[in-house]
């Protein structure tokens, strides 16, 4: 049986492997899918960003990222773990490091919207919205199409 990757979790956006970011978002998850390399360097840009890398080879083996006013509120999003590397930890590395690193700021609401893994945001303290009837939003162009930026 092989010995368990050692993990690494970092917030320092020098560590990340933005083609790497860019491709699995692009190509792989459910709900960025065609998301162009402008607007993922842009999403990069305006947000914090956190990875999990496996401390043997530094390969980039998760992402994830939150936008927040660094206040009152921020927003999980784009989590994801690479194919070959679920199972293994990196998930829960990987949202436990985000949530312990924005702990800090004590903000009010910290939310994310999932089709899945329910139960490791749970492990963490995410719950269902007391109050969903009291959300709404604004759809922009192509919300709900195929492709999002």
């Amino acid at each position: 049986m092989d010995e368990p990757t050692a993990l690494h979790f970092s917030a320092d956006p020098a560590d990340l492997d933005v083609d790497r970011v860019h491709r699995w978002l692009s190509e792989e998850s459910y709900w960025a899918r065609g998301r162009s390399r402008a607007t993922q360097d842009a999403i990069i840009a305006g947000s914090r960003n956190f990875g999990v890398y496996d401390t043997a080879t530094c390969a980039q083996l998760g992402y994830a990222r939150v936008i927040t006013d660094g206040v009152t509120f921020g927003w999980l999003a784009d989590v994801f773990v690479d194919p070959d590397a679920r199972g293994r930890g990196v998930g829960v590395a990987l949202v436990q490091g985000v949530t312990e690193a924005i702990e800090s700021l004590g903000l009010k609401r910290f939310a994310l919207f999932t089709a899945d893994a329910h139960g490791l945001y749970e492990r963490f303290g995410f719950r269902p919205l007391p109050d969903p009837e009291g959300w709404m939003m604004r759809p922009g162009p192509g919300f709900g199409a195929d492709v999002h930026d």
